[in-house]
């Protein structure tokens, strides 16, 4: 296992760091018989500043493979958070990963309010092309991996629908924050956004679902099956509508496209962040559902062109920091691997012959591109798979370790892919410039 390789030279590295503080630890204690407000030498380094320092090497790292090797900076951040994590070099722990939750909560609902918000339901709804290519993607997807689950890794029903509902869907949040680091425009593009976003969707409904199987299979409790699914579909929704509701409100006082628009953007996404995580409501589901309502009814078109400040790739940064320093790797083994990734393909084939076989006015290659654009999963199967895991702590987290690996694995590639299929499409800004804006 790669934490079992790494314990040794950690151990090791830990001893010649204590070697080397016996001296200015001696100094310390000797200054605070003359200086009494000195606090008691410092054993470790506060956890907000090691996880600022964390935030700092996940940038440089982004920034510097992006412009080396051409990679999306995102790759970048996970692989900070993996490296300075507890599953590698221990430099984070598990406790000051579970202070820095709140924040990461907060960056993925921006992040899916801002794919919620993406949502063209009209557009779906007048052309049956991409309507058929939705329903054959969220079809094929969940049942080409339940077969897989069932079928090759011998899960149980339940676990096999967990894993299902957790890994069939796209990431918006990847999505989005690659077509805007590419500049890409076009039809391919809005294609990739609309069926991320649909994904999304489907899987958020179908995880309320499976959190009603999952206390049937481990609990026999009918209560909590029924109950549960319907706590969290009504109170993320009924949360949604409430604060879409006051954004427009507000805002509709201001002046468009107006800074103190966005402020209330933000304000009021925060709100709905504190109020899903104090009723145990998950915060993706209602940060989405809250873009929805505020494209569906922004009849007046309030906050349509009021957009998220360069800020959020700073939540970017935390989100993608966080989310590789909490895969478990520790608990990695190669079948393991080699599950995820045979999942990983069942998923794709899934994608890409849902898009080639829905038709319409876009060329089938194309279309292709369009699946290959789709691979993204990251940051939602995540929270997802932990969600489902702390219900029943003990059996959850074995059984959601393939869906976590996955994800692991996207996290690096689905980045890559996404913008590669934004490439041959030759929707992005570089091959616009290359063709002279012709698409």
């Amino acid at each position: 296992m790669v934490g079992a390789a790494l314990s040794l030279p950690m151990a090791g590295a830990l001893d010649n760091l204590q070697r080397l503080l016996q001296l200015p630890r001696r100094f310390w204690e000797q200054a605070q018989e003359e200086l009494f407000f000195l606090p008691p030498f410092p054993e470790q380094i506060d956890s907000l500043a090691l996880f600022s320092l964390l935030l700092v090497s996940g940038l440089l790292i982004g920034e510097s493979l992006h412009v080396r090797l051409r990679w999306p900076r995102l790759i970048g951040y996970v692989l900070a958070g993996t490296l300075f994590g507890p599953s590698l070099l221990g430099w984070i722990s598990i406790e000051a990963l579970g202070q820095v939750r709140p924040i990461a909560d907060a960056a993925l609902g921006l992040l899916l309010l801002e794919a919620g918000r993406r949502l063209d339901l009209r557009w779906l709804a007048s052309n049956p092309a991409l309507l058929r290519g939705a329903l054959a993607d969220i079809v094929l997807s969940f049942f080409f991996i339940y077969f897989f689950a069932t079928a090759v890794v011998g899960m149980v029903p339940a676990w096999a629908a967990a894993t299902a509902a957790v890994t069939m869907a796209s990431a918006p949040a990847v999505v989005l924050l690659t077509v805007e680091e590419a500049k890409a425009q076009g039809q391919v593009t809005e294609r990739i956004i609309l069926y991320a976003s649909l994904g999304s969707a489907a899987s958020f409904v179908l995880f309320a679902v499976v959190l009603g199987v999952v206390h049937t299979e481990l609990s026999h409790d009918w209560l909590n099956a029924v109950v549960h699914p319907l706590w969290v579909v009504a109170g993320g929704g009924l949360i949604a509508w409430l604060v879409s509701r006051f954004a427009l409100a507000v805002a509709g006082r201001l002046p468009k496209r107006s800074l103190a628009q966005v402020f209330i953007l933000v304000a009021s996404a925060l709100f709905a962040v504190g109020l899903a995580r104090m009723l145990a409501v998950p915060v993706f589901l209602t940060l989405f559902l809250m873009g929805v309502l505020l494209a569906f009814r922004d009849q007046q078109q309030v906050l349509k062109y009021t957009e998220l400040p360069e800020v959020h790739w700073l939540l970017a940064i935390i989100l993608f920091v966080v989310i590789g320093a909490t895969l478990p790797w520790r608990e990695f083994t190669w079948l393991t691997g080699l599950y995820a990734l045979g999942l990983l393909g069942a998923r794709a084939l899934a994608k890409v012959a849902a898009l080639y076989w829905s038709g319409g006015e876009l060329a089938p290659a194309k279309r292709l591109l369009v699946g290959v654009g789709i691979q993204p999963l990251s940051a939602t199967a995540v929270f997802m798979a932990y969600e489902v895991a702390g219900l029943y702590p003990a059996v959850s987290r074995t059984a959601l370790l393939l869906p976590l690996f996955a994800a692991a694995i996207m996290e690096i590639a689905g980045p890559a892919l996404c913008r590669l299929a934004l490439v041959r499409a030759g929707e992005t800004d570089g091959a616009r410039t290359e063709t002279g804006g012709k698409q």
